[in-house]
């Protein structure tokens, strides 16, 4: 396997735009092992076990704190790498997970989980505890993902339905009572039409991005005058067209990353839907950047980008080049040691 720092994107002699650096396989992708464990396991003969994914499918991120749904596994996993922590959401008894999907924050890190089974949504605290289910108002059909404002009060979730389905459609609704507040959009080709719609995304305007998978594009939307602002897109087998496109996230400067798995890769636009660059390929060996069913994907504060692919059980986190290996939320810390790593799972216990 070639070394991580290798994994750069685009290659030589093309000036680095992205780094690979890290994969999450599981649980064990961001505990530490200290000696103490080590010796116990070699004696005993038993070795810490590794809680991995299913069929990885939603990403959600909040400083650091990476959620990760998993449809077949009925679970949400949370991870957080810079302070060895990691959680599986339905080890509280009273939570319930059929078919988790979607996945987002709200600015406080609160995290909401679309149950396409059960065509309800759960709410956690960034901790990973469990807050209340919200009952949207509305007959729910194939619901797939979910935007979320930053004040976590309105909510959007798309409609894919199924292939003789009319309502193809993103709901919008109040987070507290779940009360629909409006429906944008109707199956069609058109302006505000949408074909199986997927991902969605909120930018910091408050723009809606819809993958229109049907229809091969990203339709950006204004979900307060209810108008289409731009598309792009099409069907095709070239960089800049899509595939299977299935998610869609947008950082901070407006630039738009799409997830497709025909491709096995993402490609990132302008805010104007021009392509500036792709990431990753298609193939059939577990290694960074590879893909065979890439699904979610998101970008954290810092402009990391995680995406998620079924086939390989894997999250793989992507860094900018302008920003450093240790630097930001999810930046690779210096290895510790057995007493500092003690020291933070003390101070995690005392602040529960």
């Amino acid at each position: 396997m070639q070394k991580a720092e290798e994994f750069v994107y685009p290659k030589p002699p093309d000036e680095p735009r992205f780094y690979w650096d890290r994969m999450l396989l599981g649980s064990m992708s961001v505990e530490h092992q200290t000696e103490e464990s080590k010796i116990s396991a070699f004696l005993s003969g038993t070795f810490a076990s590794n809680k991995g994914f299913v069929k990885p499918y939603g990403i959600a991120v909040h400083q650091g704190r990476i959620f990760v749904s998993d449809p077949p596994g009925r679970d949400v996993m949370m991870f957080d790498p810079a302070h060895y922590l990691f959680k599986s959401l339905t080890s509280d008894p009273n939570v319930l997970l059929v078919k988790p999907f979607g996945l987002e924050t709200d600015a406080q890190g609160n995290l909401f989980v679309l149950d396409q089974t059960l065509k309800d949504v759960k709410l956690f605290d960034r901790d990973g505890n469990y807050l209340r289910t919200i009952k949207p108002d509305a007959q729910l059909s194939m619901p797939t993902d979910l935007a979320i404002t930053p004040d976590g009060k309105t909510m959007y979730i798309s409609q894919t339905g199924g292939v003789s389905e009319s309502m193809h459609v993103i709901f919008q609704f109040d987070t507290e009572t779940g009360k629909l507040l409006k429906t944008l959009g109707k199956r069609g080709r058109g302006d505000l039409e949408f074909n199986l719609p997927k991902g969605i995304d909120l930018d910091k305007n408050g723009l809606l991005y819809v993958v229109d998978s049907g229809n091969f594009r990203i339709q950006v939307i204004d979900p307060d005058k209810e108008v289409m602002v731009r598309t792009f897109g099409q069907v095709g087998q070239r960089l800049g067209t899509f595939s299977r496109p299935k998610d869609v996230a947008v950082d901070k400067d407006g630039n738009i990353y799409v997830s497709d798995a025909a491709f096995g890769n993402f490609q990132i636009f302008n805010p104007e839907g021009q392509l500036l660059l792709f990431v990753g390929e298609r193939g059939s060996d577990l290694k960074p950047g590879t893909y065979m069913l890439n699904s979610g994907i998101a970008v954290d504060e810092d402009g990391r980008v995680l995406m998620a692919d079924q086939f390989f059980r894997k999250v793989d986190i992507f860094r900018p080049a302008r920003v450093g290996k240790e630097q930001g939320f999810l930046g690779v810390k210096e290895k510790i040691t057995d007493e500092e790593y003690m020291k933070i799972k003390q101070e995690q216990q005392n602040g529960q």
